[in-house]
């Protein structure tokens, strides 16, 4: 039987490190999403199939677990917005945005305390920055090839789904919080307009 080579024993412990990571992530993800920000975090652990010892190990402590989930949805919706920047009409694609922002503000709430956090091992993003960036982009498209209102600015409309998305996030039927967007989309576009 052959020596292990130190090298690929290394390369080895990395990978299983990294697919650990990913899987508290993912774990997180569905757990904080069912309990709130102060779910239990072995049981974040025994999703993931790894010890409670392992989640330390990659997190410190809530806070940056619950950074790190946040960053991960920040960063999936930022993606999003990348992807709808190409489609056809910049005004669906505003649209569509906005729903899937609302549904992301409507799951976090009580969470954004996170991204304040000051912690050695966070990572360093601005997540709301992001979102602003995300949704200017978005936005400048529709109002230069479409029907966006002119004086509306990117933070308005963050500020005005946030503002949706923490007053019915406590309500499990959807419904009102859909019909709050679709009046910001009317407003944003002059006219009747429904989100998809």
């Amino acid at each position: 039987m052959t020596a292990e080579h130190p090298h690929a024993a290394r390369s080895l412990r990395r990978t299983d490190a990294r697919l650990n990571r990913e899987r508290l992530v993912a774990a997180a993800q569905e757990v904080f999403t069912e309990a709130g920000p102060g779910a239990s975090l072995n049981e974040i652990a025994r999703r993931a199939g790894v010890g409670p010892g392992t989640l330390y190990r990659h997190f410190a402590n809530r806070q940056i677990l619950l950074t790190a989930v946040l960053t991960d949805r920040v960063q999936a919706l930022c993606e999003q917005a990348e992807k709808l920047r190409t489609s056809d009409s910049a005004d669906d694609a505003l649209s569509q945005w906005l729903g899937a922002f609302l549904a992301h503000a409507r799951a976090n709430q009580g969470m954004g305390s996170a991204l304040m956090v000051n912690e050695p091992d966070a990572p360093d993003l601005d997540c709301h920055q992001l979102i602003l960036n995300a949704a200017d982009g978005l936005l400048t498209r529709a109002q230069q090839h479409g029907t966006a209102r002119a004086d509306l600015t990117a933070g308005d409309l963050v500020q005005l789904i946030t503002g949706i998305g923490l007053s019915t996030a406590r309500n499990e039927d959807a419904e009102q919080a859909h019909r709050l967007l679709a009046l910001v989309l009317d407003a944003a576009y002059g006219a009747p307009r429904r989100s998809k």
